[in-house]
């Protein structure tokens, strides 16, 4: 799945980026971005109709939620089953984002040992957009919680030997799609990104503590 990225390129530089509209959010980068952490997601506001630029907390948490105490709120959207389910289907037909990175990590379990983090990152050096899903709760005295998933789809040859999933990934032609600026099926979308797309590189279990946020976790692992 995806449980873990990094999210460093500034909010000015994310905003031209991915060309919002609106006051930019303020929040510092981040090389390990956990669950339960807000983190940027570009979404189409529903009154504006324009991309806005904003933090939402990692963990869905659906608008009919009754106890928040009790929400399952799931970091992930498994792309099979995100157009029906309960969970995820009224975020996916309304409420779809795109969640920026510069990269993510994911363990791969070793015969002998604890399970080997990974640092996957574009070959291009460019910026991910990650496929999300946003909703909004609200409180019984009117606190708004803004919330997020990150959908994830089967693992294409590049992934496979690491993990049998892989976030879905929008490539920019595909960002007017998915934020339903355009017309025309999302769900065709919710596949492997090409195999030439992503490198990938072990790096330290220091990523498994969120506490540990910092550029050296990137680092490649030296050899032995």
């Amino acid at each position: 799945m995806c449980g873990r990225y990094a999210s460093f390129l500034p909010p000015e530089a994310v905003a031209r980026l991915f060309r919002t509209t609106g006051a930019l959010p303020n929040i510092a980068p981040s090389w390990n971005v956990a669950p339960s952490q807000k983190a940027m997601a570009v979404r189409r506001h529903p009154e504006t109709r324009e991309r806005h630029l904003d933090l939402l907390t990692w963990g869905l948490v659906p608008h009919w939620t009754k106890d928040l105490r009790a929400a399952r709120r799931p970091i992930n959207a498994r792309a099979e089953t995100v157009a029906n389910s309960p969970m995820f289907r009224d975020a996916f037909a309304r409420r779809r984002a795109l969640v920026p990175a510069q990269a993510f990590y994911e363990c791969r379990r070793t015969e002998n040992g604890p399970k080997q983090p990974y640092t996957i990152a574009r070959r291009d050096g460019k910026t991910l957009a990650f496929a999300g899903l946003w909703e909004g709760w609200r409180s019984p005295e009117g606190e708004v919680l803004r919330s997020f998933a990150i959908a994830v789809t089967t693992a294409n040859a590049t992934m496979a030997p690491i993990h049998d999933r892989m976030p879905v990934m929008v490539e920019p032609h595909e960002w007017p799609l998915w934020l339903d600026e355009t017309e025309g099926d999302a769900a065709s979308l919710l596949r492997p990104t090409a195999e030439d797309t992503l490198r990938l590189w072990p790096v330290s279990t220091r990523v498994n503590r969120p506490a540990n946020n910092d550029a050296d976790l990137l680092a490649p692992l030296a050899p032995g």
